[in-house]
């Protein structure tokens, strides 16, 4: 309830008499401890009764409170929404009167549902606060369990002609971006994607057809294909609420999008592309409700917890997490920085973009284009007494400089590097030109991690794998003996692939003094790499094996990322 408004809730809370100033410490801190919603945490303390707690949330906002919602809303009232605007804002009709409708919302605090339905609608738009929990049941009541599918929507728009030509006029492109069905079209796209939980939707133009296509857990699948008269209006449509320029077709574009899709807020990044039959676009989902930052959460085995948890509680040192995109680094990261975000902590990041806001972090948005790098945000943070840093990603010498700088001064630095596995980042850091006696002083931990699909908990099952493929693991017979492999037959929670959600594979390397030698005297990733197995370190691929036999995985996908 109320995930992203943590701040919010906390000033009204502030400042009304409902709680004493313990009682806000102690919420706040369990708040901290579990990364709970503060507004669950509050109600869950039973400190509050939900009447003064939403009566509150209201004043604060200049807003009315309902208590008692109606139970049946009549027939003309609900029909003034469309059942996928009504999910996607999280807004329930209970009257309409004088032109303008009156609703009940999930989420008051964001003002972009008042500009958007007015707009949508052409009707003024009054907003009331009610139980999220109560406006979701009446929402699922009225409207139903689903939304039309695309398809549906798309049988609808057979007869609606949207034929618009390579040099239309920019009015021509806003009038096209702003008709009722691109809009509901678009909106039923971004929350269907934001329902299946996909990581990205890629909007595509060839030469005789639209696709659009989700990556779920790392695949990608194509939706139905719509005609090839919407890619302009649509792409268009994605660019207006993206604030990019419209009328710009020549040049790749970035921009962001914060929507409220099934009452929670979700953030877009958008990257548009001019290819030979238009542009392709392709937005980034950053929902804060599907990934948990928590580093309990990130599926790791107790070793490498325990290292992990070792590591980001040093005063100073350099930590780095590596791996390909999209392997989940940054989370990584992440998930360790809100484990050490305390109050007597001052920690700043450098990223590109901030992918996830956190409160209590100071977050630096780098932009090249106006000459702040990752090295000048780091070069700037050394004057802002910070204790944590984060740096994006070390890409060039500078940065790397920097940041080994910083943690020779007292600091402990977090950052990204793109290679193969954990001692290929040592060797990569020396190549960039960096003195290898000050990585053996400044160099504390290496993580590098994959991610591959979980198997579906509904459809797994056990199955007798060729002799090809258990010799592709490259492991002792001796080793597998009586264990048994899985994997997913297949059904509709997973959209008969076989596999829901995915996990991480983790390969954990702590510098140790024979490691550090090692560094000094440039030795190649080989052998750092040998005498950290002997030390007991972990591959990937032994993390994998640990996950096949566990059930989690298959081995197909272990082959594929190790």
């Amino acid at each position: 309830m109320y995930e992203a408004h943590d701040q919010a809730i906390l000033e009204i809370f502030k400042e009304s008499d409902l709680l004493t100033k313990n009682q806000l410490d102690e919420l706040q801190l369990e708040h901290d401890r579990t990364a709970k919603p503060l507004a669950d945490v509050i109600l869950d303390s039973e400190l509050i009764e939900k009447n003064p707690f939403f009566q509150a949330v209201a004043d604060h906002l200049g807003m009315e409170y309902v208590s008692d919602p109606p139970k049946e809303v009549e027939k003309e009232t609900v029909q003034v929404l469309q059942p996928s605007m009504a999910r996607m804002y999280g807004v329930m009709p209970i009257a309409v009167s004088g032109g303008a409708m009156h609703a009940l919302v999930i989420d008051p605090f964001n003002a972009q549902v008042t500009d958007d339905l007015t707009f949508a609608l052409g009707k003024d738009v009054v907003l009331y606060v009610a139980d999220p929990l109560r406006i979701r049941e009446m929402i699922r009541d009225h409207y139903g369990e689903e939304d039309a599918s695309v398809e549906d929507l798309l049988h609808e728009m057979e007869d609606t002609h949207f034929e618009i030509g390579e040099d239309a006029s920019e009015s021509d492109l806003e009038e096209a971006a702003s008709q009722t069905p691109i809009i509901r079209f678009v909106n039923l796209v971004l929350s269907q994607a934001v329902r299946d939980q996909a990581s990205d939707i890629h909007f595509e133009p060839f030469e005789d057809e639209f696709k659009i296509r989700y990556r779920i857990d790392g695949a990608l699948y194509e939706m139905a294909p719509p005609p090839m008269s919407l890619a302009v209006p649509v792409t268009s449509r994605v660019k207006v609420i993206a604030n990019l320029n419209i009328s710009e077709r020549r040049i790749p574009q970035d921009g962001r999008i914060k929507m409220t899709i099934a009452g929670h807020p979700v953030d877009l990044r958008v990257s548009t592309l001019p290819t030979q039959f238009g542009e392709s676009v392709v937005l980034r989902v950053l929902d804060k409700s599907v990934v948990n930052l928590d580093l309990e959460a990130l599926s790791m085995p107790d070793d490498v917890y325990e290292a992990v948890n070792e590591v980001i509680h040093l005063p100073n040192g350099i930590f780095i997490a590596t791996g390909p995109t999209g392997s989940g680094k940054t989370t990584t990261l992440y998930s360790g920085l809100r484990k050490v975000n305390r109050v007597e902590k001052k920690i700043l990041t450098a990223e590109d973009p901030v992918e996830y806001e956190i409160e209590g972090i100071m977050q630096v948005p780098v932009n090249s284009a106006v000459g702040l790098t990752f090295a000048k945000a780091l070069r700037a943070f050394l004057r802002q007494d910070p204790d944590i840093i984060m740096v994006g990603e070390i890409r060039d010498l500078e940065t790397a400089q920097i940041a080994i700088q910083a943690s020779l001064t007292g600091h402990l630095v977090f950052s990204t590097l793109h290679t193969n596995d954990s001692s290929g980042a040592v060797t990569r850091l020396v190549d960039m030109g960096l003195e290898p006696y000050l990585m053996a002083a400044s160099l504390e931990a290496v993580i590098a991690q994959r991610l591959v699909r979980r198997i579906c908990k509904s459809c797994v099952a056990s199955y007798e794998p060729s002799q090809s493929l258990i010799s592709q693991l490259e492991i002792d017979p001796v080793e597998i003996g009586d264990k048994e492999f899985y994997y997913g037959k297949g059904c509709e929670d997973c959209n008969h692939s076989g596999y829901r959600g995915r996990l991480g594979l983790f390969e954990m390397l702590r510098i140790s003094d024979g490691l550090r030698d090692l560094i000094s005297d440039r030795a190649p990733a080989l052998v750092l790499r040998q005498k950290a197995l002997e030390e007991g370190m972990r591959t990937l691929r032994d993390d994998g094996l640990r996950n096949i036999f566990d059930g989690a995985t298959t081995i197909e996908e272990v082959l594929k990322y190790t």
